[in-house]
């Protein structure tokens, strides 16, 4: 038994956000999750293609050639890592605001049930991804011409720079994820700095903002330093925090030159190195990194790493890193201290990815009670 993590359920079962304000963006899309198929054995039946070592075999061996590879479909979902962030996060009810790459003229249907929830404001086109999943991780393969919209100008053209200084005035918690995918993000964050934030009043305690690059691989290493040194620029107003998972924060550290190649391709640094050297050279207020295992983070030069409610069988892993970032600052607006913050991080990944939904208050309770009593499967 794990009376901490008890304690913590009881204190999640009294959590209030109804008056915590939240901005999140700027992406959105309509995700399709299909698994590929291995053999077809009837109209209902059929094995999978389990491994992505597997499935570059099944490629490897077209080349030359040919090959069809037969996709089930399993689900069509809100996609994009702000809105499936946005939607873990609406289950505790805090305000939410939401802008992004939502549909135009009109929000498209899929994110209507996030809008019972969350004002949700669209700027342009939503992009689509196809995830394919398999046991050891997911390829996605994404169209994402819409997402070009998401510019400060059609910004401030569609909210207006009055309502966009009173809802970054009012806001505990501004998330910017995907900035991967939105190439006009770095832009974005420099105006934002510049026309929007000195216009809101200073507080004594800084509001949060977290960061999710979101798989940078793609990007130019030297743009991709910029935009780390962009956030710097966001140290006047916010308490920075930029979250990462194992495969980005390897990234970073290649891009930033922070340990040798061979350490790097080989990818087995001690995670406190790993942790401890990025927060050193973005110098931000916090880093935190969630590898499937575990996570941890470091915070004014101190360092928590704890273990997680490994699944070796998950139904949905296609957002598991974004309700980790959702339940890691649902932590820390309920002034969880960092610990407690990264088992609530760890509690909505493990439920999300059990049961493909995110978890309500009690839900994420009762986990944390059946995490604590080791009856997780």
């Amino acid at each position: 038994m794990d009376n901490q993590k008890h304690r913590l359920a009881q204190k999640v079962e009294s959590i209030n956000l109804s008056t915590k304000r939240l901005i999140i963006g700027f992406d959105g899309f309509i995700d399709e999750i299909v698994h590929p198929i291995d053999k077809r054995l009837a109209i209902d039946q059929f094995t999978r293609i389990d491994t992505i070592s597997e499935f570059a075999k099944r490629i490897d061996r077209a080349s030359g050639l040919s090959t069809n590879i037969e996709l089930e479909p399993i689900q069509k979902k809100i996609g994009g890592n702000g809105p499936i962030m946005t939607n873990a996060l609406g289950k505790h009810h805090p305000m939410i605001t939401y802008i992004g790459t939502l549909g135009v003229p009109s929000i498209d249907p899929v994110f209507q049930e996030m809008g019972k929830s969350t004002e949700l404001i669209s700027i342009s086109d939503c992009g689509h991804t196809d995830a394919y999943e398999f046991l050891d991780g997911k390829l996605l393969f994404g169209k994402m011409s819409g997402l070009n919209g998401l510019t400060y100008e059609r910004l401030v053209e569609v909210v207006g720079e009055a309502r966009l200084i009173e809802l970054f005035d009012q806001a505990d918690l501004f998330a910017s994820v995907n900035w991967s995918m939105l190439p006009y993000m770095s832009d974005v964050w420099k105006k934002i700095q510049t026309n929007i934030l000195p216009k809101t009043k200073k507080k004594k305690v800084k509001p949060l903002l977290f960061v999710d690059l979101a798989d940078p691989e793609k990007r130019d290493p030297k743009v991709i330093r910029e935009a780390l040194a962009l956030l710097n620029g966001f140290q006047s107003f916010y308490r920075v925090i930029l979250g990462l998972n194992k495969k980005e924060a390897y990234e970073i550290s290649h891009v930033l030159n922070l340990f040798d190649s061979d350490q790097l391709s080989q990818r087995q640094i001690a995670l406190k190195n790993l942790v401890t050297r990025i927060y050193q050279a973005v110098d931000l207020d916090m880093v935190v990194i969630h590898p499937v295992e575990c996570s941890a983070a470091m915070v004014k030069e101190n360092y928590q790493e704890e273990s997680g409610p490994f699944c070796a069988h998950p139904v949905l892993t296609t957002g598991a890193g974004d309700n980790f970032n959702a339940g890691f600052v649902l932590g820390l607006l309920a002034g969880f201290d960092i610990e407690e913050a990264l088992w609530t991080g760890m509690a909505t990944s493990g439920y999300y990815v059990r049961n493909a939904t995110s978890p309500t208050t009690l839900e994420l309770a009762n986990f944390l009670h059946q995490w604590a009593d080791g009856k997780l499967s």
